[in-house]
């Protein structure tokens, strides 16, 4: 999937009007329809299947559906599961750019992703109370790199609470084993399922906690499709299986080097020391001399993550990258403004364009960054900006996407305990 792009100076796009506010719309069972109509094939490819045994239970809507995010073919799995039933999806606002009033009618509720955005919350109770419409939503935000949950929003606790509304939770089992991110928008022949359940009541959402309420979601969205993969035998023999791998796995576990990794076919390599290591059919890496260190990639991607934060308790931590950089500032077109240097360290980003601008993000703006794998089929990004102004960093070496992603979350939680003591 591509998106419209145009070249213009940073100044003129900084220039252009902000989108008025739309209240949201119920989507009508045309659009619904048509929705579902062109999720089928995709499914039907994937021979998928789901088993909803509260369905016949449920309470009144509207609910509040999260589901995990593993990859694009999330959406068609909603649809398949939920039509005919009326629902907002909560989205990225860039996939409103060249064809909003689409998705407008389809229910999209757009949103710059990990930025604090009240109107979102007002979006989704308009919805819920006055279109009596009930809201998809992907808390993650993100797509998972090494098949784990991404770190979820502080406040989604305290989100149920405040909607009032029954909780259901959508659970995809092979959709990231069959378009996994890194893979290069290569699928793989792998049947999807899902599991749908009543997580939460509307006398539970409003009677727990918020701490309570984020212990129960943090457990549901505890899921590791590597270890599903490997536990259920789940075969995928294509022979690309391990191209890309190197975005998630950019620092080689036996010379500890990074971006020297290159992973090709069915194997993963480091240039640096010479080790290789060989993707099997069931998602287990075994090295092709010695030890196997890390077999399990959510093991690999883990110890990353830990290195990651001992360079930032030892101020060691610091990334810069050239980058090419997109703004997206209505929904007209993603505004190409040229090239710039992105730097990251523990005071947060610093982007620079070549033209003399300048945009910083500190550390406890978000949770996380936007990170991305094939942003739209023009490279990988960085994503990070406001509310009226977001900036998509393409980077020179793609494993700094992964690294930056793990270092703004870590960032976040340090500093995040410091000023609550």
């Amino acid at each position: 999937m591509k998106i419209k792009v145009k070249n213009l100076p940073y100044e003129e796009v900084m220039a252009l009007p902000r989108p008025k506010h739309e209240k949201p719309k119920r989507p009508n069972i045309l659009f619904r329809t048509l929705v579902r109509i062109a999720s089928q094939p995709a499914l039907w490819k994937t021979r998928f299947s789901y088993s909803f045994p509260d369905k016949k239970k449920l309470p009144g809507g509207p609910y509040l559906i999260l589901m995990n995010h593993s990859s694009f073919l999330d959406l068609k799995i909603a649809s398949g599961i939920l039509y005919p039933m009326a629902y907002n999806i909560v989205c990225t606002s860039d996939a409103l750019v060249g064809k909003k009033w689409l998705m407008r009618n389809i229910g999209c509720l757009p949103t710059a992703k990990y930025v604090s955005d009240m109107t979102l919350l007002k979006d989704m109770k308009f919805a819920m109370q006055k279109n009596n419409t009930s809201v998809l939503m992907y808390p993650e935000a993100g797509y998972s790199f090494d098949g784990c949950s991404v770190k979820l929003p502080d406040n989604l606790g305290s989100l149920c609470k405040i909607l009032k509304v029954p909780v259901l939770m959508i659970t995809t089992y092979g959709a990231f084993a069959h378009d996994p991110l890194y893979n290069g928008l290569r699928l793989r022949k792998v049947k999807v399922s899902a599991d749908v359940k009543l997580l939460l009541s509307k006398e539970e959402a409003e009677s727990k906690s918020p701490e309570e309420l984020d212990a129960i979601l943090k457990e549901a969205f505890s899921f590791d499709n590597f270890r599903w993969q490997y536990e259920n035998k789940v075969k995928i023999d294509e022979p690309f299986r391990a191209t890309g791998l190197e975005r998630v796995l950019y620092k080689c576990c036996n010379c500890e080097s990074e971006g020297r990794m290159k992973g090709e076919g069915t194997t993963l390599s480091c240039s640096h020391c010479g080790a290789v290591f060989t993707l099997d059919e069931y998602g287990r890496l075994s090295a092709k001399e010695g030890e196997t260190r890390f077999p399990h990639i959510p093991d690999w991607y883990n110890w990353e993550r830990e290195c990651v934060k001992k360079e930032i308790e030892e101020g060691t931590y610091a990334m810069t990258s050239r980058v090419r950089v997109g703004m997206m500032v209505d929904y007209k077109a993603v505004y190409m403004v040229g090239e710039g240097k992105v730097t990251h360290g523990p005071e947060g980003f610093v982007l620079e364009g070549d033209s003399g601008w300048r945009y910083e993000h500190k550390p406890l703006t978000s949770h996380g960054i936007c990170a991305d794998f094939f942003w739209y089929e023009m490279g990988d990004v960085i994503g990070i900006g406001t509310k009226s102004e977001t900036y998509y960093c393409i980077l020179d070496q793609v494993y700094k996407v992964t690294k930056a992603r793990f270092a703004a979350e870590e960032l976040y939680v340090k500093l995040k305990k410091r000023t609550s003591k």
